[in-house]
Parts: C-alpha cells; structure tokens; sequence
C-alpha cells in the first residue's frame, strides 16, 4: 500500500541526518521548526494533513524525517 494512504501518526526526525535544509519547514510551518543547533522537529504533528506532512518528509535532502502509522510500522523512507 502506498504511503500516501497510511494515516501518519508518529514523526521522528532523525538529528543525526538532519542538516538544517527547511525544506520540511516550508512545506508544512505548523508541523515542523529549526531549533536553536539548526535541526528540525515536531511542533505539531496535527499541523497540517497527511499529505503535506509526506511531501514535507520527501522533500528532506538527507531523509531524517520517518513516518509511522497507526500500526507503528514504517511509512517512509
């Protein structure tokens, strides 16, 4: 099943591979933020709808950002 049909219900952001790019930031501002080290989190992962979170979780240069669903299995990367 493709991930757009899962329903999103954690967001990790790996700060290893986080680079600071904001790309998740500019897709979906309400969901994610830079902290003070330049590296995303969560702000709210109700901020915005399933498929701009997935668009903002594609569009991490580095892929830091994994989706799980309601299952607790693995949605992206």
């Amino acid at each position: 099943m493709a991930e757009e049909n899962k329903k999103v219900a954690k967001i990790v952001v790996d700060r290893e591979l986080c680079i600071g790019a904001a790309s998740c930031v500019a897709i979906a501002p309400k969901v994610f933020a830079l902290d003070e080290e330049n590296k995303a989190y969560v702000l709210d992962k109700e901020g915005a709808d399933n498929e701009t979170i997935i668009a903002a979780a594609k569009s991490c240069p580095t892929k830091a950002i994994i989706l799980y669903d309601e299952d607790g299995r693995q949605i992206y990367p």
